[in-house]
């Protein structure tokens, strides 16, 4: 069954480029603005949302049906969403799962989430496939289009933006058996809950630091290796992230980088990062790796990339290990003379597939390989 829409109060959803799409509201009513971006998955719309490497960015779901099968706090990435808005086609009112402790409408009202249903979806991410991603601005509180233009045009762009720090972290924290047999620390750019989960689960005992902590700060702690995670906006402008790296790089512990983590790994190298056309998201990637000729069916979602060009010019100190299948964007590298490695796509997943997974075991190997 879906919202009677009929009932429910108007909505707009006005694009930077002047192109409007009209539609009901869901979740609170407001305004919100961000970067529109979409996501191909098919489930797990519930673990996008509290995915921190959204936050600023209004979230279009591909998949018709939204909402169908509620909301559950064990199914959370954060502690709460962290999109800026959401726009849907079809907008579930009733939920099928027992265990669901509530609608994903009234868990957006608890939250303080703006949304748009009853949009042409399709036709919206055709858009943004031909122009780009760009701003845009949801409003359930007005409908005057000359005033969110005037809301829209003081909307930051992406490029440029350091969001991790706002998403981070405010102390640090432990995570796993503080017997474990190793210690990493995770440096908190907004890293997912299942990735600490994948540490954990392989012997790991994890600090997680905030974004901005200082690398004498980590090293105090004295861990076995150093873990960067996903996170939002700009890797260029993610300048502390960066140093820290190049101090765990030039101090030989094992590092390991996630996204956004992998985008710093490349900058710490002096290799850098473009914003993207559209970005990658969805829970069906294709992607190659290049050391063992496997596929993967990956999860991703970012929309800055490493260039290629300036790895060709350090293949002496840097290997391509992994290439996208439908762009042949760069998707993992690692260091030649370092215990080092990073991938664009999530490992993880949650959602998706788990064909990655092995990434955290070639982690765990290498810090066990340096403390042998």
């Amino acid at each position: 069954m879906h919202l009677e829409t009929e009932s429910l109060t108007e909505a707009v959803l006005l694009l930077e480029d002047g192109r409007i799409f009209r539609g009901k509201a869901i979740g609170a009513i407001g305004t919100s603005s961000g970067e529109l971006c979409f996501n191909t998955a098919m489930t797990g719309y519930q673990e996008l949302y509290t995915d921190p490497s959204y936050f600023g960015q209004i979230l279009i779901n591909t998949n018709a049906h939204i909402g169908n099968y509620g909301a559950r706090a064990e199914e959370s990435e954060s502690d709460s969403p962290k999109i800026a808005g959401l726009v849907v086609k079809n907008y579930a009112e009733l939920f099928s799962r027992h265990i669901a402790g509530e609608s994903l409408d009234d868990y957006f009202k608890r939250h303080n989430v703006v949304g748009i249903a009853d949009v042409d979806t399709r036709a919206l991410v055709r858009h943004i496939r031909s122009k780009g991603a760009m701003n845009a601005i949801i409003s359930s509180e007005t409908t005057d289009e000359k005033e969110l233009e005037r809301q829209l045009k003081d909307v930051p762009g992406m490029e440029g933006l350091e969001l991790a720090s706002k998403v981070t972290t405010e102390e640090a924290y432990f995570v796993g058996d503080e017997n474990a047999t190793l210690r990493v620390a995770v440096l908190d750019l907004g890293v997912k809950r299942s990735i600490l989960k994948n540490l954990s689960e392989r012997d790991c005992y994890l600090k997680v630091f905030p974004a901005k902590t200082a690398f004498d700060e980590i090293m105090a702690w004295n861990p076995d290796g150093i873990f960067m995670s996903n996170g939002p906006g700009d890797p260029a402008a993610t300048d502390y992230a960066v140093e820290t790296t190049r101090q765990a790089l030039s101090g030989g512990l094992p590092f390991f980088g996630i996204c956004l983590g992998h985008q710093i790994l490349a900058r710490a190298m002096d290799v850098p990062t473009f914003k993207m056309h559209h970005g990658h998201r969805g829970g069906n990637h294709p992607v190659v790796n290049l050391e063992s000729g496997k596929g993967e069916i990956t999860t991703q979602n970012h929309g800055f990339a490493v260039s290629e060009e300036a790895l060709i010019q350090r293949k002496e100190e840097i290997r391509l290990t992994h290439r996208n299948l439908n762009d042949q964007s760069v998707e993992g590298i690692r260091l030649l003379d370092k215990p080092a490695f990073s991938v664009q796509y999530h490992p993880e997943a949650a959602p998706g597939p788990h064909d990655s997974r092995y990434l955290f075991d070639e982690f765990t190997s290498l810090i066990c390989n340096r403390k042998k």
